[in-house]
């Protein structure tokens, strides 16, 4: 039997001809190499089969399974980790970029602190072609040691993709899998900072990328990406209103599935109370992709100096 990797990363992809070559060469140039890379393809129609079949036949890394019909995104999500073996876990997004070092700084993170149950890097928005749109600041307190703190400041504060960080596999495996009703990977990540302390590597490393086909912008509607996360959400069963109700539920319901004291599980209810609260307000719910694009001519950064594959820009 073969040693099984200290890291899987787990890609579900359906239907990402257009970005996938890129993310796997920048997930495949990484300078931490003991990894296994799991993709799971959701019954892909355009050229993601082929692409996987010809990655995988050049580096044995790569396991490329292929399902028989669309299950939806989440199912998909939560359907990879189930196939992955590593004592560390990452998903990654087909159209995602990834620097080089990512993997090894999160890893060394996790090493170096015991305590961390997920590492992730500094991150930034960046266009179809790689060019950095918005760069932006981490400012979520989940490095601290208080799980209240840590759940308020992921309720309240904007921004942050710690679904993609690399965590520890036995407690992604205490936590409810991830669902498919409206904003349902951030209960998610809410559910994972009630278990631990989170880090932040102070360096530019990942890169997300917004662009018209991504689920979220070709999917406008709440219903519609719910419909993409789940086709089982289609129909008169999944109504909007059921579709939040289900949102606000799933953050009450991880308060009380988390190993928490009395004191902290009531802490928690208060900051859940005030976030509703907070809803109604105007302005609520800012996203990191509507900020105002930077100046290129102003940052310090190149996304192909730092991602493989990216040697001379994108062909």
């Amino acid at each position: 039997m073969s040693t099984a990797p200290r890291l899987s990363i787990g890609l579900p992809v359906y239907n990402g001809e257009e970005y996938l070559a890129e993310s796997l060469d920048a997930l495949l140039g990484q300078t931490y190499e003991d990894f296994e890379l799991v993709v799971s393809d959701n019954a892909s129609t355009d050229g993601t089969e082929e692409i996987c079949r010809r990655y995988a036949a050049k580096d044995p890394r790569i396991r490329y399974i292929r399902l028989s019909r669309n299950i939806g995104a989440a199912p998909n999500h939560n359907y990879v980790f189930t196939e992955c073996r590593g004592e560390l876990f990452k998903w990654a997004s087909h159209d995602d970029l990834y620097a080089r070092d990512l993997l090894r700084a999160c890893v060394t993170a996790l090493d170096e602190q015991p305590d961390v149950i997920l590492a992730h890097a500094g991150q930034a928005v960046i266009d179809g072609d790689g060019r950095v749109k918005v760069p932006y600041e981490y400012t979520l307190a989940t490095d601290s040691a208080h799980a209240p703190e840590r759940f308020r400041s992921l309720l309240f504060e904007p921004g942050g993709d710690d679904f993609y960080g690399v965590m520890r596999a036995d407690v992604l495996r205490r936590v409810k899998p991830h669902d498919s009703y409206h904003h349902a990977d951030r209960t998610f990540v809410a559910e994972i900072t009630l278990h631990g302390r989170f880090h932040q590597v102070p360096r530019l490393l990942y890169f997300r990328r917004d662009h018209p086909a991504r689920a979220e912008r070709a999917n406008p509607s709440k219903r519609s990406r719910c419909v993409n996360l789940d086709p089982r959400r289609a129909g008169p069963l999944h109504p909007t209103p059921r579709l939040l109700a289900e949102y606000v539920w799933g953050f009450a319901a991880a308060i009380g599935r988390a190993p928490l004291s009395s004191a902290d599980r009531r802490a928690c209810h208060r900051h859940l109370a005030a976030w509703l609260t907070s809803r109604v307000r105007p302005g609520a719910g800012e996203r990191v992709e509507d900020r105002a694009p930077v100046d290129p001519g102003k940052l310090a950064v190149c996304v192909d100096d730092l991602v493989a594959g990216r040697e001379g820009g994108r062909a």
